[in-house]
């Protein structure tokens, strides 16, 4: 249901008569002097965005494959081999099957005795308890930070947010097109996907890699609040 805004225009006006002046419909943006926020990075290439992705992940715990299309599939073996393989949830992503992935997930991965769940948006509750007991979870980034090394999703019935934090280990993909600079262009993005009027997802995350905490004393904790473990893999898709 669309929320409805009702008596706006009375209400600001009775502000502004409180105020001794006219009602204000529009204000100007500020025009600012120092704009770090558009300055910083601003000419990187996206080589260079993946060599600081790369310094990034160190800091944050994270390990980083690099990879290309031709050898996603041999790339996200090795990564779940050495998470110890088990069991798997994936979204349900026609982006899997675009990156060449179907053949290892849906014939390889059995064979090897992989469980591999897909999210099923007709089973919430089943989607939940399989996310729970999955020992990885693999995703795929909507927008990455390099700055930061933060990966973004959009969730959606067919796009749980549970397989981000729920299993043990996180693998994240991530198209190298998808890399920018900072925190300001996935927030301008974003902007201007509502501005023209697309559906934006209600639960946007911003994932920076494992869990990591040291709200206790400053002592760091990995995995409380989600993945003891992550892997990024960025494939050069241009």
């Amino acid at each position: 249901m669309t929320g409805m805004i009702q008596r706006r225009e009375t209400f600001l006006a009775n502000i502004a008569k409180q105020l001794g002046r006219s009602p204000k419909t529009e204000l100007p943006r500020p025009t600012w002097q120092y704009q770090p926020q558009d300055r910083v990075l601003k000419d990187a290439t996206k080589d260079e965005l993946v060599e600081i992705l790369i310094k990034q992940c160190a800091n944050i715990h994270t390990n980083i494959v690099i990879s290309n299309t031709a050898t996603l599939p041999e790339d996200l073996q090795d990564v779940v081999d050495k998470y110890g393989g088990q069991s798997v949830i994936t979204w349900k992503d026609k982006r899997f099957q675009d990156y060449g992935l179907s053949a290892l997930m849906n014939e390889q991965w059995p064979q090897a005795n992989i469980q591999l769940y897909e999210w099923d948006s007709q089973q919430p509750e089943e989607n939940i308890r399989q996310a729970e007991k999955a020992n990885i979870g693999v995703t795929i980034s909507e927008m990455t930070l390099a700055e930061s090394g933060t990966a973004v999703f959009f969730s959606s019935k067919d796009r749980g947010r549970s397989i981000s934090f729920l299993p043990e280990k996180s693998i994240i993909i991530i198209p190298k097109s998808t890399i920018v600079p900072r925190m300001t262009q996935a927030a301008r993005w974003i902007s201007e996907k509502i501005r023209q009027g697309e559906k934006i997802a209600s639960c946007i995350n911003f994932v920076t890699g494992p869990s990591n905490s040291a709200d206790i004393e400053m002592i760091l904790i990995v995995g409380v609040h989600g993945p003891i473990q992550a892997t990024y893999i960025v494939i050069d898709d241009q």
